[in-house]
């Protein structure tokens, strides 16, 4: 089984929540550039204990994840991890030119020496506001640009395309992909429709922020449709992402993820930092009898995460278990570890005892 690495390049500031598209008058160039390097640390981290891949993904208008374009990420990378690959989980293909999307990741490909994976997403609904596309197209302009990227990395000659949705004269990028006949394409597959899609053209898929047993349902519908079109997909055509904290104890992993989720809350919702500062600093953590009570119910929910397989968390040993679990049943051959809770040198020591006492047995599933 293989790992990757995604974080998701947070901003780390102060910022409204529960509103989208977030406003900007609480950016601070500082905190931005700082959050960056942060990102980049960790996939460096990564990179050097053993992560087989490092994921990036696109979203936009919103702190939560600071990457509206994956491929300028995903360029920084290259020059950043010398070892894994690097995996595109977006684009977002039907809000962007699809050709342009085929040029940057053939260009990524060979700036990598082939350690491109290319996620061709939807995204989210509500990031079709972002350049005016319509929600409703989605599907059929996720179809029609994935099989047009296909076609700019196969076709020797140029050619020109004539679809519902797009319309170019003629086409033949440089450079093209390293990898023949194109870097390994997957897709998510959480709806029936495009557990079909993906089968009937040989697409590998993913699954995210669901839970094992429905990701397990889907891929069995999906590796039904393989047979019928002649083919059985390997275990490293499943990707699977859930979140992960890697601890001495089980009890410091299950209070790290209790204190991070609090303090994002305060922090994210609170612009005044002296009042975040005099919160903090107050009795308000683990005293008073409604914190206990937020305390027992975040307790509470992440048991109910870690039997649902959305988080791995805890020591090296209680983790490798849970990953059997999850094995046993989805059956995928590449996990996908979400680094979303920010808790500066503890994630650091997440993400390297992760890499050096959970990876070489999860390596041997």
């Amino acid at each position: 089984m293989k790992v990757s690495l995604f974080c998701n390049t947070r901003y780390t500031g102060p910022a409204p929540q529960g509103v989208w598209p977030v406003p900007g008058d609480s950016y601070s160039p500082e905190i931005a550039v700082s959050s960056m390097n942060r990102t980049l640390d960790q996939m460096r981290l990564g990179d050097e204990v053993g992560f087989d891949w490092l994921t990036v993904a696109e979203h936009h208008f919103a702190p939560f994840s600071m990457s509206p374009n994956p491929n300028v990420l995903a360029g920084a990378l290259t020059q950043v991890a010398k070892r894994a690959k690097i995996a595109l989980l977006g684009p977002d293909i039907p809000v962007l030119n699809p050709v342009r999307v085929a040029e940057e990741i053939a260009m990524l490909d060979t700036i990598s020496g082939g350690r491109i994976v290319a996620g061709l997403m939807r995204g989210t609904p509500n990031e079709y506001v972002t350049y005016n596309i319509n929600p409703s197209e989605s599907r059929g302009r996720f179809q029609e640009a994935l099989h047009l990227i296909k076609a700019c990395w196969t076709e020797p000659q140029p050619f020109g395309w004539q679809g519902r949705y797009y319309q170019h004269r003629t086409i033949s990028i440089w450079p093209r992909p390293i990898q023949q006949p194109h870097p390994p394409i997957y897709m998510s597959a959480a709806t029936p429709e495009s557990g079909e899609f993906a089968a009937e053209n040989r697409i590998g898929i993913g699954f995210a922020f669901t839970t094992v047993h429905r990701a397990a349902a889907a891929a069995t519908y999906y590796r039904q449709q393989a047979e019928l079109h002649g083919w059985t997909p390997s275990p490293d055509h499943v990707i699977y992402r859930l979140a992960m904290h890697c601890t001495d104890t089980d009890e410091e992993g299950i209070e790290d993820l209790i204190q991070a989720s609090t303090q994002a809350t305060v922090g994210l919702s609170m612009t005044n930092k002296a009042l975040a500062k005099a919160v903090a600093e107050s009795s308000y953590y683990g005293r008073d009898a409604e914190n206990q009570i937020a305390r027992a119910k975040s307790r509470g929910e992440i048991k109910e995460r870690i039997e649902n397989a959305q988080v791995l968390v805890g020591t090296p040993k209680t983790i490798i278990a849970q990953i059997k679990r999850i094995k046993d049943i989805l059956g995928p051959g590449i996990l996908d570890l979400s680094i979303g809770a920010q808790m500066g040198q503890k994630t650091l020591k997440s993400i390297e005892m992760f890499g050096q006492k959970v990876l070489p047995e999860i390596h041997a599933l």
